[in-house]
């Protein structure tokens, strides 16, 4: 693909108006930890919550929902739209909690959640393993998906590529701190919505607009690997001929992935990033309101334009073999059904190619930016500062962030090259992470989880998971992913409940103090609450009540899927259905308004 000089014109403006303002954060960020990592804690909800929209709108996510309509249909987007229930849950359970921690990261809340050597041991080595293995692969599958829309579209090897995102992520990641990374979303979010919708556009009128994309697609199609019949318009899955997908992208998701599963940006209870952005919010009432908008445009606001581009693609390229045809000079090695969105780039005419470069150079910059700054943290305030260096002076805490944020990147980028798709590192995350968030879920309800069950939960499930590959690599047996998921979930769970009611409790000042500063909930804390001198009536009259929070969550969700699907079916031409879809959206959507106004009067300021 050749920019002409507009192109090229369009490219220039939208970076320098992405990055050219954090330049104004970078003495600012320079302060103090706490202005590097969480912007002094005075972030408004309408920041923090593009922010996090943001993130999770990078340049591997178009790649990674056409990788899932080819192979999967429209329906196998179910396996991310079923963390619904886990975002949602975040609002009303656990993002006012997340603020009154005050906490700098979500690792240090171990070290008020439970007392002893266990606390520090799980705080050290999950900074590590987050902030450096975690974090890696999580950055590597971003920039491989950008090594592979750069090799499609101008023919550039991976090294040309990460070089190009690396100085310049790392530059403005290591300069402006967080206060950067947030101005830099906000602008960027803008950017790439306007780029990927204009891209849909494009691939609907090359196949001959929505009625024909819709008439060609109505009927089940062969699967582009074989493997059976796919509907892949249907927004649910077909249970009567395709029972093993079903289960796969339907069942598995919404009966126990959404709980049990730890995933970037969907974590049980939120967690890394998502964390960070409620940390660093000026109150609990920003807090709350910046998940709440985080979750509705997520689901609602970004997948239709990705799905139209992937189903076009269908009509286009049927068969890898066709891309490869297409595009003669591409990578094998970076062949696979996630290159079909950037393969249907093609079709922009000139000013729009501009600005989708652009717009894909954001969606890789505010998703790289916000997991060095992230991960940054974790490896200088919760192991290098607790363990290693204590008592330094702020500057050399923020040096360290910011070499910090170096070597992230380049150990990210040597982790590029062992990968294949952006699904097969979804799945990989996902299977590491079984079993573990029904903990995260439970922690801040249950007095009794200890540091401990926390290291069992951790080590049982990668031990497990490392099991499923010796077997499938030594002896060639190999389980299903949901069948693999769902042992692992087990074994996982059996392990670290048992290690709540036989392991080491946690210290009783410890508990008392945690509860006096955080004020969960629920019947789990009431013993605690007794020992604390307050009554069940006190906490009912000052604390959120279950209730309204299981209301406002089946709200939530309900105003979410309805109204993501409504957009669908509206797409489809199918108004009925799209018309009661709203319905249900409007009314839903009423009684979500009731429940968080309820809440709003109680935060704290």
């Amino acid at each position: 693909m050749h920019l002409q000089p507009l192109d090229w014109l369009i490219v220039a403006a939208s970076l320098l108006l992405c990055f050219v303002p954090a330049l104004f954060f970078g003495k600012r960020a320079g302060k103090s930890t706490s202005e590097f990592f969480v912007s002094g804690r005075s972030v408004p909800w309408w920041l923090a919550g593009l922010s996090m929209v943001a993130t999770t709108f990078s340049s591997d996510t178009p790649n990674l929902v056409t990788d899932i309509v080819r192979r999967q249909g429209v329906a196998g987007n179910w396996c991310w739209w079923a963390f619904t229930l886990t975002g949602v849950a975040t609002v009303f359970f656990y993002a006012r909690m997340w603020r009154r921690s005050e906490v700098m990261t979500d690792l240090e809340f171990y070290e008020i959640r439970y007392s002893g050597k266990a606390a520090s041991v799980v705080r050290g080595f999950r900074a590590l393993y987050l902030g450096l293995f975690f974090n890696c692969v999580i950055i590597a599958t971003v920039n491989m998906a950008a090594c592979k829309i750069a090799n499609i579209l101008f023919g550039m090897p991976r090294w040309q590529t990460l070089l190009f995102v690396g100085v310049l992520n790392v530059a403005f990641a290591a300069h402006s701190g967080l206060w950067g990374v947030l101005v830099i979303d906000m602008i960027q979010f803008f950017l790439k919505m306007t780029a990927v919708i204009a891209a849909a556009y494009f691939a609907v009128k090359q196949v001959g607009g929505l009625g024909v994309l819709v008439e060609k697609l109505s009927a089940p199609m062969p699967a582009p690997e074989g493997g059976g019949m796919i509907h892949y318009l249907n927004i649910l899955p077909d249970f009567t001929s395709n029972w093993d997908l079903a289960i796969a992208v339907f069942v598995m998701p919404l009966a126990v992935q959404w709980w049990a599963t730890w995933y970037p940006g969907a974590e049980p209870g939120g967690g890394s990033f998502i964390a960070q952005r409620m940390l660093a919010s000026k109150s609990e009432k920003d807090s709350l309101g910046a998940v709440l908008f985080f979750n509705l445009a997520h689901y609602v606001l970004r997948p239709w334009p990705w799905i139209l581009v992937g189903l076009c693609s269908l009509i286009v390229y049927p068969k890898l073999s066709d891309i490869q045809a297409a595009f003669p000079s591409l990578d094998p090695a970076l062949m696979g059904h996630d290159i079909a969105y950037p393969a249907m780039l093609k079709f922009l005419p000139t000013g729009f190619i501009g600005l989708m470069v652009g717009g894909l150079i954001a969606a890789n910059s505010s998703t790289i930016l916000t997991l060095l700054n992230w991960g940054s943290s974790y490896l200088v305030h919760d192991f290098y500062q607790r363990f290693i260096r204590k008592g330094a002076p702020e500057k050399h805490y923020v040096l360290a962030g910011r070499v910090g944020t170096v070597l992230l990147f380049l150990a990210s980028s040597a982790t590029v090259f062992l990968m294949e798709s952006a699904k097969d590192s979804f799945d990989i995350i996902l299977q590491v992470g079984a079993g573990t968030g029904l903990l995260y879920l439970l922690r801040w309800f249950w007095w009794r989880i200890n540091a401990w069950c926390e290291v069992v939960a951790m080590i049982s499930s990668f031990g497990v998971s490392l099991g499923f590959l010796v077997l499938r690599k030594v002896w060639g047996i190999e389980f299903g992913t949901h069948h693999a998921l769902l042992i692992t979930i087990g074994i996982t769970t059996v392990c670290w409940v048992a290690t709540a009611y036989l392991g080491p409790p946690t210290a009783r000042p410890t508990l008392l103090a945690f509860y006096r500063k955080v004020l969960p909930f629920g019947p789990g804390w009431r013993r605690i609450r007794r020992e604390a001198g307050i009554s069940d009536a006190e906490a009912a009259a000052t604390h959120e009540n279950i209730p309204l929070a299981l209301l406002g969550w089946s709200a939530g969700c309900a105003t979410i899927w309805s109204s993501l699907f409504a957009v669908g079916n509206f797409l489809y031409g199918r108004h009925a259905q799209a018309g009661l879809l709203l319905a249900v959206f409007i009314g839903s959507g009423l009684v979500l308004i009731r429940a968080i106004n309820r809440l709003w009067t109680g935060a704290r300021t």
